[in-house]
């Protein structure tokens, strides 16, 4: 059956063993008052300009840093990025953006730039007017502990994320790093989370956009841990050219083989989560048919519940593909597979040992496949099982 259709191959990339900036890219992180004890500002700063490109959320209620950052990054350059967590300074009027453009101005005046070139960042709860005075206060000085491990700037962006999250690898003579935050709310429409990658590649803005959409359709588009968008998604590339130029073409890749592995780690640290959930769906009649096919699959409650559970029950993948009834799906021509073992062949269930697949369901990793078998669309999908923690987490988010 596996020789029916040829799955694509991401090229492969090697990642540092731990996290390290680009040239001239460093961070700091501290306490400002946000939250009781834990890091919750962070500050990255290019020691020049660099050229800049940035997707944001697509929700319509987008938080007061989105609408500033939407009009910071039509400029292409940036200096700095300024993040807070705990408060999102979202649903909170003219009075939210007078406050976001403050929190620019502050960083702007530690580094030593211009408002316009510092991109604001607020992630956590929705509907409360952001501390911008603890901000103000709790910038000054951070200039002077500026250092090089991203996992200290990513620790100041973390949410409900049980640990901070960076990679880097080399591109050439350059460096890319990827920093991000993000564990629940996601289900991304443009980008993701709080996403921001650095790199000294020296690549112009125009040459950042063209890459940057692509890459984040295939990866963070196509993660979910609870089918809910964010108002404060964010995903943001910067290069400052210290490193010299490289070659486009490489770098792209590069740039998707990143942002590949950052979609896994966020999967993996979905709220609750004890499984990440890896879908693949080829032989669709196009490659955005056979998108929303995968999230189809992905996103499905029963889904994640079948695989929490270790539960054989895969009617649940029919169903799952069955219910996107205006993409094209012949049910003689189906087949799937539960990590590589055969269950569902030209749309039956395949007589198997339920034993065999419930032990294939019980590891870290679970990856469905399907191959549709009416064309050569293909698309991948990353996700995670639904527990009773996520609700948990989500149960007392507000008042915790």
């Amino acid at each position: 059956m596996a020789a029916r259709i040829v799955w694509r191959v991401t090229p492969p990339i090697e990642f540092h063993p731990r996290a390290v900036f680009p040239r001239g890219v460093r961070c700091a992180s501290r306490n400002v008052g946000l939250k009781p004890s834990a890091r919750d500002l962070t500050l990255f700063v290019s020691e020049v300009d660099a050229a800049a490109a940035a997707v944001f959320t697509r929700n319509h209620f987008p938080g007061a840093p989105i609408i500033l950052g939407r009009e910071t990054i039509q400029g292409g350059r940036l200096r700095a990025i300024i993040a807070n967590s705990k408060v999102s300074n979202v649903a909170t009027g003219a009075e939210g953006v007078a406050r976001a453009r403050r929190m620019a101005a502050a960083a702007a005046a530690e580094v030593g730039t211009t408002a316009d070139r510092v991109l604001v960042s607020s992630t956590g709860v929705i509907g409360v007017p952001l501390p911008i005075e603890k901000i103000e206060a709790g910038v000054v000085g951070m200039a002077s502990d500026l250092q090089g491990d991203p996992l200290v700037g990513a620790e100041g962006i973390m949410t409900t994320d049980s640990h901070p999250k960076a990679i880097s690898c080399a591109v050439g003579d350059a460096t890319l790093t990827v920093v991000a935050k993000g564990s629940g709310m996601i289900a991304p429409n443009m980008a993701t989370m709080l996403v921001y990658c650095f790199t000294d590649a020296a690549l112009d803005a125009d040459a950042l956009r063209a890459m940057l959409g692509p890459a984040v359709d295939r990866t963070f588009n196509m993660l979910s841990v609870d089918g809910d968008t964010s108002t404060s998604d964010t995903c943001v590339l910067l290069a400052n050219g210290l490193a010299g130029p490289v070659d486009a073409t490489i770098f792209a890749t590069a740039l998707d083989a990143a942002f590949e592995r950052m979609t896994e780690i966020l999967a993996r640290d979905g709220e609750g989560a004890t499984r990440m959930l890896r879908v693949r769906v080829g032989g669709a009649k196009t490659d955005a048919e056979a998108r929303r096919i995968a999230r189809a699959i992905g996103d499905s409650p029963l889904i994640k519940t079948m695989v929490h559970g270790a539960d054989p029950n895969v009617g649940r993948i029919l169903m799952a593909i069955g219910k996107v009834t205006d993409c094209t799906v012949h049910p003689e021509t189906t087949d799937a597979w539960v990590n590589g073992f055969a269950v569902v062949q030209r749309g039956t269930r395949v007589a198997f040992d339920d034993a065999v697949v419930r032990a294939a369901l019980s590891v870290e990793t679970v990856e469905l496949r399907v191959a549709l078998g009416v064309g050569d669309g293909e698309a991948r999908f990353w996700g995670c099982d639904l527990t009773k923690g996520y609700i948990d987490e989500n149960a007392a988010y507000y008042s915790s």
